[in-house]
């Protein structure tokens, strides 16, 4: 069964506290971080301490999406805030610089995961797949939330999936954008672990029942 973890970049920034331990009881498996420096992409969210203030707050695993440039200079502090997952994207730093940054996110003990976004191939990860616990394949252009799945980054899904199968590695395939009841079981269906939703679940009145329909939604068709 998928894992569903909600985007608190949908969150009332205001009483983050109530929302993390509302999706908590609705039965998330663990809370997305957003974190955008308005360079990498062009919006700003939070950052280490908002991380921090999180940590102190739920028990969900945090998974921390890093669509900021050159992360290798702050996967530390991430780790030291509280992040379970850390997650960097291929087209912010150098070939060199990845794998930096998956030694060193390893090395605080927290799991390693490498981004692609619409513009880049599946095969861009291969070189790491071995090393990461967990491919994140954005299926919107990063840097805003509520837009629509792009369905063709579908076929992405499928090719790692097949590669992940086919070296028998246990990495975790996630997927972010444009997830909801109508696009979350095409999502499962193409290969997907783990689903990032925002509005989908925060926008909702039954927390529960959302989180429960995109565990439970059939492929599109037609």
């Amino acid at each position: 069964m998928v894992k569903i973890a909600p985007s608190i970049l949908s969150a009332d920034f205001a009483n983050l506290e109530r929302d993390l331990h509302a999706i908590e009881r609705a039965g998330a498996d663990m809370a997305h971080v957003d974190v955008m420096d308005g360079v990498f992409v062009p919006n700003i969210t939070i950052g280490i301490p908002v991380v921090a203030s999180i940590r102190r707050v739920t028990s969900l695993p945090l998974d921390v999406h890093l669509m900021i440039t050159q992360p290798h200079r702050y996967v530390e502090r991430f780790a030291g805030a509280g992040a379970d997952y850390i997650t960097v994207h291929y087209e912010s730093e150098t070939d060199e610089n990845i794998s930096r940054s998956i030694e060193l996110i390893h090395r605080c003990n927290a799991k390693a995961g490498l981004s692609i976004k619409p513009e880049t191939p599946a095969a861009a990860v291969l070189p790491w797949l071995s090393e990461l616990d967990l491919v994140l394949v954005m299926t919107v252009e990063p840097g805003f939330g509520g837009q629509h799945l792009i369905e063709a980054e579908l076929d992405k899904v499928r090719a790692l999936r097949g590669e992940i199968s086919r070296r028998r590695l246990s990495v975790e395939l996630e997927v972010d954008g444009g997830v909801n009841a109508r696009t979350a079981g095409s999502c499962a269906l193409a290969g997907a672990d783990i689903l990032v939703a925002g509005s989908a679940v925060f926008g909702s009145d039954d927390m529960a029942g959302a989180i429960s329909a995109l565990r439970c939604q059939t492929p599109i068709t037609g």
